[in-house]
């Protein structure tokens, strides 16, 4: 099957890509130990810049909410968002657009990554399927303390000032972290959100929070320059909601009405627990640009966006290993597998060693 429907051009909101191929966010673990984006960042970057554009990897938003053994990059001082310009000029150098994943860790964070602070949630709901690293090797994830309400308007003011770091940083635009049992998806699942109150029980109140952090977001950049990624299925991080279908409705046709540049959906679940199409949920509810993940083969990608379905693709694990992912799909090329010993080590080896076809 025919590929060039992935090889037209496309506005997300009034970000303009030449393709409908995008390079989805990738944790890395490359910042350094203050979590500043290094020059081997800035060459990983450029060196996929032929993606009709690139979302950086997750960044925290605020200061003590690490995840990812300490190397994950944030934009909430100075230094990281000088490291975060020198990205930006090397994907812009390179002749691609670059938007930034705005995220704040939640219960998957850990006390010993973070200065001995307990991680914060909606509800005080310990992650059971899997064990984080640490500075001491992996350990179990800590029961999350509880957020106050009166404490919810400092986080949406982290996102706030985050996107004025990123705008600063020379970004295209923001893209907010929804998805994968991070904070604000905490806050939308049912499964992780047990509170009541105005950010808990019905799925209004459970929705609130991404709505008022996109709104955050949207006062700094507009509403053309914002995209929301979420996984309504997905059980990464010990996920579940009783209503997935129904979450993803509601979700989409909030954020439509908000007139956002783009929809990221995640159609699927790592583990399989979870079933259900939400692409035609997301389709029939979301007005806008809708950004298709997970699975997607370019034939596939390719027979969305003739159909009309999706706006484009976000490409993940293969943009690991492929530098080169459009040439290699515009020429019908195989794609190389990535070496996932490598996903989150902290040098170049398995970062930007890979080959492109030119060599």
């Amino acid at each position: 099957m025919s590929t060039s429907s992935l090889f037209t051009p496309v506005n997300l909101g009034t970000i303009e890509l030449p393709n409908r191929i995008l390079m989805a966010p990738l944790t890395r673990c490359r910042a350094d130990a203050d979590h500043v984006p290094t020059d081997l960042m800035a060459t990983y970057y450029a060196q996929r810049a032929t993606a009709g554009l690139i979302i950086a990897e997750a960044t925290m938003v605020m200061e003590g909410n690490s995840a990812f053994g300490a190397r994950e990059p944030g934009i909430h001082s100075d230094a990281q968002v000088a490291g975060w310009k020198k990205v930006t000029d090397a994907v812009h150098a390179a002749g691609s657009r670059i938007v930034l994943q705005l995220w704040h860790g939640g219960r998957a964070c850990h006390s010993l990554l973070n200065n001995g602070n307990q991680p914060v949630a909606p509800s005080p709901l310990q992650i059971r399927n899997d064990e984080t690293h640490t500075p001491l090797g992996k350990k179990p994830y800590e029961t999350p303390r509880e957020l106050r309400d009166d404490e919810i308007p400092t986080i949406i003011d982290g996102f706030r000032k985050a996107a004025e770091n990123a705008r600063a940083a020379g970004f295209d635009g923001v893209e907010i972290h929804g998805a994968n049992g991070y904070l604000l998806d905490e806050f939308l699942r049912d499964g992780s959100n047990q509170r009541t109150g105005p950010y808990g029980g019905p799925l209004e109140n459970r929705a609130r929070l991404l709505l008022e952090v996109t709104d955050a977001a949207i006062g700094v950049w507009g509403a053309d320059r914002v995209g929301v990624r979420i996984s309504p299925l997905n059980s990464y991080n010990d996920m579940l909601d009783s209503d997935p279908m129904g979450l993803t409705t509601y979700v989409s046709s909030q954020l439509s009405q908000l007139g956002i540049a783009y929809l990221h959906l995640m159609r699927a679940d790592f583990f399989g627990v979870q079933q259900g199409d939400v692409v035609s949920a997301a389709r029939a509810a979301f007005h806008g640009n809708l950004i298709g993940n997970m699975g997607y083969t370019p034939e596939e990608a390719a027979q969305a966006v003739s159909a009309g379905t999706l706006a484009g693709v976000a490409f993940g694990h293969h943009y690991v290993s492929n530098p080169d992912l459009v040439e290699r799909v515009r020429m019908g090329v195989a794609l190389v597998e990535p070496d996932a010993r490598t996903f989150y080590t902290n040098d170049a080896r398995g970062y930007t060693d890979y080959p492109t076809l030119a060599g």
